[in-house]
């Protein structure tokens, strides 16, 4: 056989060999998934109230690592190679205080834990995914909330959310702790004391500094991180303070404090229903503002920006030395900017509103000129590099809530939906967005490819007080399909989704 002709029967032979190859894989990820399909395939309760707060996906052992503080304190390790089919293999105790958070990256499993005194520094444990041994504990500030590797899985960061004691002398300094992997774990605590000269124009600006004798550090909250898709900055809610600062990982210092700023319910897209004593839903213009106070952000980014997308859920502070929360009916307002007060007070319309002590007396006349609520109903999206508003969802998850037949009408004086969670994740060449709404026990679906204009595709009722949102790409799934992770904390339940295919 001449040479030319060996070289033919040669390659003929490989071709068959890379065909043979090439057979399709079972598992492969689906490609053409719709977004706007989900639908549960597997649910799991792991407790009771305390249970199933926040969870973390391990793709290299299937196993699924969820907080449940429901009575010992410990971290319930799920079997996830079948979805369809969840059981809990194993409890990691953790010998301390309430496990907040936990996160996954490299078979390391983080998990944030508060001390027994929650105003002495916490902890973040790592453990080893598969053998569940401990690798490391590490020393954080007090109350690490939330705990979050950086994409590359060379950083743990935790937000410390360093609340006051009760009688509120002892109130530690709020941070961010910045904790090397490489660098046998070492930590950079993050504060926020050189903001302090700027504290004033801040105020202006919308932030939040209003505890007993309290320094700007001191006041200061840190509820939730999110970091770049380089590793190289974070972003961090300040829930209390109505603020998103902005850290430089690289230098490991605070750069920016965004304040919020508030929302406009007096204008017509940003209907709310304000009275649980109305005996009905109804969303109509008032003369109240939204204290947006975010909890959970996730950034996105799109064409060399980073947008910020954030869960706007509100919360008051109450101790023995401040009560912030007043019912609207409880407060004199100015009858020059409030004509209609004695109306306006009443149970069905706003008299049981729960609002701020803190901001509407802006003369300090014992009269209020303006009202602030707890929250802002939505969920929102800011430019991460200079805080300004891109996008808010205004009435909108509210309404969908309500033809849903989801809505909580005892909850319209408060916070309404209360938006906590937020996890964004990609199915095909779409980005998609998963809000949590913790007090009508839902998800809410949105297709955020453009960020500037988020579009509702569905919603998924859930177990008790979503705490937890998780999103795993198909291509980490176990069965190779998008999934969908929620974790109630009030009755325990993990619940998972997954789309169809095309």
């Amino acid at each position: 056989m001449k040479l030319r002709q060996l070289l033919a029967f040669a390659v003929l032979i490989l071709l068959g060999a890379c065909d043979k190859n090439e057979e399709p894989i079972k598992n492969e990820p689906a490609l053409n998934e719709d977004p706007a399909t989900f639908k549960e395939i597997g649910t799991l309760d792991i407790g009771d109230v305390g249970a199933a707060e926040i969870s973390a996906y391990d793709p290299v052992t299937k196993r699924l690592f969820v907080v449940n503080n429901g009575g010992s304190n410990k971290i319930d390790v799920v079997d996830m190679s079948d979805p369809s089919k969840l059981k809990v293999i194993h409890a990691i105790p953790t010998n301390s205080g309430a496990v907040n958070s936990v996160s996954v990256s490299n078979g390391l499993l983080a998990a944030a834990v508060e001390s027994t005194n929650k105003q002495a520094p916490g902890k973040v444990t790592v453990y080893n995914t598969d053998s569940y041994a401990e690798v490391k504990s590490i020393q954080t500030g007090a109350l690490p909330d939330m705990v979050t590797f950086s994409p590359d899985g060379n950083l743990i960061l935790t937000a410390n959310e360093g609340e006051p004691s009760f009688d509120y002398s002892n109130d530690p300094i709020g941070s961010v702790s910045i904790i090397s992997v490489k660098e046998n774990y070492q930590v950079v605590n993050v504060d926020f004391s050189s903001f302090e000269q700027q504290r004033e124009a801040l105020q202006q600006r919308g932030l939040r500094i209003f505890g007993p004798k309290a320094t700007l550090a001191m006041d200061i909250e840190p509820e939730y991180v999110t970091i770049s898709p380089d590793s190289k900055t974070a972003w961090v809610t300040l829930q209390e303070n109505n603020a998103i600062a902005k850290i430089d990982l690289t230098s490991k210092k605070a750069t920016e404090i965004f304040p919020l700023g508030f929302k406009d319910y007096s204008l017509q897209d940003n209907a709310v229903d304000l009275s649980d004593k109305d005996d009905v839903v109804s969303f109509k213009s008032w003369p109240v503002k939204g204290i947006y106070m975010p909890d959970a952000i996730a950034v996105l980014q799109n064409g060399g920006n980073p947008y910020l997308f954030t869960a706007n859920e509100g919360d008051a502070r109450e101790y023995d030395a401040i009560k912030e929360a007043v019912r609207v009916k409880d407060l004199t307002l100015d009858p020059s900017v409030f004509p209609n007060a004695a109306q306006l007070q009443k149970d069905s319309q706003i008299g049981r509103l729960n609002v701020t002590r803190t901001l509407g007396d802006n003369n300090k006349d014992g009269l209020y000129d303006a009202l602030y609520s707890f929250g802002a109903r939505s969920f929102s999206v800011w430019n991460g590099l200079n805080g300004e508003l891109v996008y808010d969802s205004k009435n909108e998850l509210d309404t969908k809530v309500q033809a849903a037949g989801f809505y909580e009408d005892g909850r319209s004086d408060d916070k309404s939906i209360e938006p906590e969670g937020i996890a964004l994740g990609k199915i095909g060449d779409r980005y998609i967005a998963f809000i949590g709404m913790e007090r009508v026990d839902a998800v809410a679906v949105y297709d955020v490819t453009d960020p500037r204009t988020p579009r509702f595709l569905q919603l998924l009722k859930t177990g008790d007080a979503p705490e937890g949102v998780l999103f795993v790409s198909a291509e980490n799934s176990p069965t190779k399909k998008s999934l969908l992770i929620v974790s109630s904390e009030e009755d325990g339940v993990i619940k998972v989704y997954t789309p169809d295919t095309i």
